[in-house]
């Protein structure tokens, strides 16, 4: 059952990331739906630890790329070399080529190399000298960035923030979370002793199953009601693309059969079309002005429309 399979996972990682259940469920939603995921946080909290136990519980690949101003996409995407000897170019993978990609700090990759994520992100796939290069599947690209620190960082376009399938923040661990943390470190990293649970090549045959998920007509028109009140919205320049009403269909699906349903329930859509479509929304500069947010305009739509079943 896709719950078992969930639950191997999650206890895993459980054993390196401590009293963050909830984000290691959505980051398994969002590999069921072969979505990727924006990690939005403060330094130290774990994301890069999040990626990789994740990685090792379903063993599948992980790398970790550091984003600076002088990456290259080439450095991404891969290269071709010119074998002398041979007298024959070779292609050689760049990180791109892993199920788990964790990209560290994006906004400090320029845009030109942000754009070698997009068709990465959308289609699978990359295309160096002419020829379309397969990834890998599952494929997830993992982004962090830091929501504080702006100076010398290159703001995501709408163009790639509209690929991820959600936006997650960790936050900081309880205390009694964090004392746990101090002890289960005193001598040794807990990431250095796990080891898979469960082959990652069935997330596949799941992420065909959770499509089955049943969605109530009603819910349909739910969520197309709050995709266009973002579009026409005062305080915002630009709403949630048709893009963000999939990401958070999708998202529903998948996360009623992690709590062993057939079939999706509101709270799903109330829970996840934040995480879905926050991220999607442009503010007019004057609503910024306001200190408005966009999570906060999010809120207030759903707040306002009525969901009759």
């Amino acid at each position: 059952m896709l719950t078992d399979f969930a639950n191997k996972v999650i206890e895993n990682v459980e054993k390196v990331i401590i009293g963050k259940r909830e984000q290691i469920e959505l980051l398994l939603v969002a590999m069921l739906c072969q979505g990727h995921v924006l990690l939005e946080d403060v330094p130290g909290t774990g994301k890069t630890m999040l990626a990789r136990s994740l990685a090792v519980s379903l063993g599948i690949n992980f790398k970790r790329l550091q984003c600076t101003p002088d990456l290259l996409p080439s450095d991404i995407t891969g290269v071709s070399i010119f074998l002398q000897h041979e007298g024959r170019f070779e292609f050689r993978n760049g990180p791109i080529f892993v199920n788990i990609l964790l990209t560290d700090e994006i906004n400090r990759a320029t845009p030109r190399t942000q754009s070698a994520l997009l068709e990465a992100m959308q289609e699978r796939q990359v295309t160096v000298d002419g020829l379309a290069r397969p990834l890998p599947a599952p494929f997830l690209v993992l982004a962090t960035q830091n929501p504080i620190e702006f100076q010398g960082t290159f703001p995501l376009p709408e163009a790639q923030l509209d690929r991820f399938l959600m936006r997650l923040e960790l936050g900081y661990p309880a205390t009694d979370d964090e004392r746990h943390i101090l002890q289960q470190q005193r001598h040794a990293h807990p990431i250095d002793t796990l080891t898979s649970v469960v082959d990652g090549q069935e997330l596949l045959h799941w992420s065909q199953q959770v499509t089955q998920v049943h969605v109530e007509e009603s819910l349909e028109s739910y969520i197309l009601q709050l995709v266009h009140a973002t579009r026409t919205h005062p305080d915002l320049a630009l709403g949630a693309s048709p893009r963000g009403s999939l990401a958070l269909y999708k998202t529903s699906q998948a996360l009623a059969a992690l709590r062993q349903r057939d079939y999706v329930i509101p709270d799903d859509l109330k829970k996840l079309a934040p995480l879905t479509l926050a991220h999607r929304l442009i503010l007019r500069p004057e609503s910024q002005l306001r200190g408005r947010t966009a999570q906060r305009i999010l809120a207030d739509i759903i707040d306002q429309i009525n969901l009759s079943l």
